[in-house]
Parts: C-alpha cells; structure tokens; sequence
C-alpha cells in the first residue's frame, strides 16, 4: 500500500513503514491515520520505521514516532528504526527518540532486533 509516499510491508507480524523524503505536519496525519487502521486490522508485535529516503523531518514526524511507541509498549510491541541519516539521527535525538527507540543499520537487523 502506498500513499503520500509511504510504502507499508508486512513482514510476518512486524509492520515495516518506508518513510518518504520529507516526514512534515503535512504527510504525518495521513502516517498516524493508516497506521492505526493496520494496527487495529492485524496483528502487529513490532513496527519498523525506514528512514532509508527520508532526509527532512520535523516536531510532527517525532509526535507520530512517539504514539507509536507508548501505542506498543502498551501492547507489548516493539519499536525500532533503520536506515536513518545524520540529519534524522540528530532530530530524532533532540526530540528524545533516540533514547527509547533501538536504531539498527540494516531492515534485516532491525527486524529481527
């Protein structure tokens, strides 16, 4: 399923999200409306974040991330995110991300982690 950029992948019973260029206020609604219709249609124990293509993100992108993991943590989920450049590491630790999602280098590591 793509939309607005996002690519959502179902791998087993981790959903992965490929994120797009820019994470903004814009595209970030859409992100928290889908992903809550595949979390209440299927069985999720870990999400998976690609940051592979994403080079922009904003306080949005980090209120998405954020939901998402207190959403699994609750149910017992897991969060984790890959491929993310400098520019998004560096956002992700200013907003506090960095110290609670596990980042891996690759989708395969992310995934099994």
């Amino acid at each position: 399923m793509k939309e607005k950029g996002f690519m959502y992948e179902a791998r087993g019973q981790v959903l992965v999200i490929h994120l797009p260029k820019e994470l903004d206020h814009h595209n970030c609604r859409d992100l928290k409306v889908e992903t809550d219709l595949l979390l209440a249609e299927n069985y999720v124990t870990k999400i998976v974040f690609d940051f592979s293509e994403t080079r922009f993100m904003d306080s949005s992108g980090i209120g998405v991330l954020l939901n998402r993991y207190k959403q699994m943590e609750r149910s017992g989920g897991k969060v984790a995110i890959c491929g993310a450049g400098t520019q998004i590491l560096r956002v992700l630790s200013i907003g506090g991300v960095g110290k609670l999602v596990p980042r891996y280098d690759s989708m395969e590591a992310a995934i099994a982690g």
